[in-house]
C-alpha cells in the first residue's frame, strides 16, 4: 500500500513539474543574451543566448525585425545540439552549457537591424532582442590606373629631355620675339621626343609584324601555286598524250623481230 502511494506521488510530481518550472520563472525571462553586438564590414560576428535548463530540449531560432509579430526567421535548430546553417547565418545549440550561439558571416552594411535568439513553445515563443551594428571597412582595396602611371612617366621623360635639349642650346637674345623664340624650340623638342617614343614603342615593332605577315604570304602563295601547275600538268591532255606516245614507242620497239632491231641499229647512213 504505501508502495502504491509512493507511485503515485511520483507520477503526479512528473505532471507538474513542468507547470512548477513555468511558474518559478514567470517572474524573468528563461533566455538572456547581449543587448548589442557589433562587426565589421565583410567580417563576422557571434551572438550567444543562454537560456533555463528547463528548454534543453526545444527548439531554439533567430529572427530578423523590430517588431515581434513579423520578425523573420532566419535559422533555427532541430531541437538536438546540431549546427544549422542557412546562407550566412548558423545556430548550434550547446546543452551542456544551455547556451545556444548564432554566427553571421560576410557582413554588409545593410545587415545592421534588431534581431531577436527565441525558443520555440506551445502559444507565445520567448525571445531576447538584440541590436546589431556593422561598421564599414575603411580599408578599400586600393586600385592603380596603369594607363595613369604610364602617362604620367612618359611625360615626365619628355619634359625632362625637352629642358636639357633647352639648357644645351644657346641663349636666347632679350626683346619682342623672345617668348616666341623660347617657346618654338619647346614645342618642336616636345613633338620629337613624342615622335620618337612612337617610332620606337609603336611604329617599328607594327612595321616589323607586318614585313613578316607580307613574306609569309607570298610564300605560301608561292608554294600553293607550284603545287596547284605540276597538279594541272599531270592532268592535262597534253601531258596524257606525251605518256602515251612514249608507252607506244617503247612497246612498239620491243616487239619488233630482232632482225629489223639489229639492221637498225648496223646501217650506216649514206655519205
Amino acid at each position: 500500500m504505501l508502495t502504491r502511494e509512493r507511485t503515485q506521488a511520483g507520477r503526479t510530481l512528473r505532471l507538474l513539474l513542468p507547470l512548477l518550472l513555468h511558474v518559478g520563472t514567470s517572474g524573468s525571462n528563461p533566455i538572456t543574451g547581449p543587448e548589442e553586438v557589433s562587426g565589421m564590414e565583410r567580417g563576422s560576428l557571434t551572438v550567444p543566448c543562454r537560456y533555463d535548463p528547463g528548454w534543453k530540449t526545444y527548439r531554439k531560432w533567430w529572427c530578423r525585425g523590430a517588431a515581434w509579430s513579423s520578425c523573420q526567421i532566419l535559422v533555427q535548430t532541430t531541437g538536438s545540439e546540431r549546427e544549422e546553417r542557412k546562407g550566412r547565418v548558423s545556430i548550434m545549440d550547446s546543452q551542456g552549457n544551455f547556451t545556444f550561439t548564432v554566427t553571421m558571416e560576410e557582413l554588409r552594411l545593410d545587415d545592421a537591424d534588431t534581431y531577436w535568439c527565441g525558443i520555440e513553445r506551445a502559444g507565445t515563443d520567448l525571445g531576447h532582442h538584440v541590436r546589431v551594428l556593422i561598421s564599414p571597412d575603411v580599408a578599400e582595396p586600393v586600385t592603380t590606373d596603369v594607363a595613369e602611371l604610364v602617362t604620367t612617366d612618359v611625360a615626365e621623360l619628355v619634359t625632362a629631355s625637352a629642358l636639357a635639349s633647352l639648357a644645351s642650346s644657346p641663349p636666347v637674345t632679350q626683346g619682342v620675339n623672345s617668348s616666341m623664340a623660347v617657346t618654338n624650340p619647346l614645342t618642336r623638342s616636345l613633338l620629337c621626343n613624342i615622335h620618337f617614343l612612337l617610332l620606337t614603342f609603336i611604329k617599328v615593332p607594327l612595321l616589323g609584324v607586318l614585313l613578316c605577315t607580307v613574306v609569309w604570304l607570298n610564300r605560301h602563295q608561292r608554294d600553293s601555286r607550284g603545287k596547284l601547275s605540276q597538279s594541272e600538268w599531270d592532268r592535262s591532255p597534253r601531258a596524257i598524250n606525251t605518256r602515251t606516245s612514249d608507252l607506244e614507242n617503247f612497246r612498239n620497239f620491243y616487239q619488233a623481230p630482232s632482225s629489223n632491231r639489229s639492221s637498225k641499229e648496223t646501217r650506216v647512213p649514206p655519205r
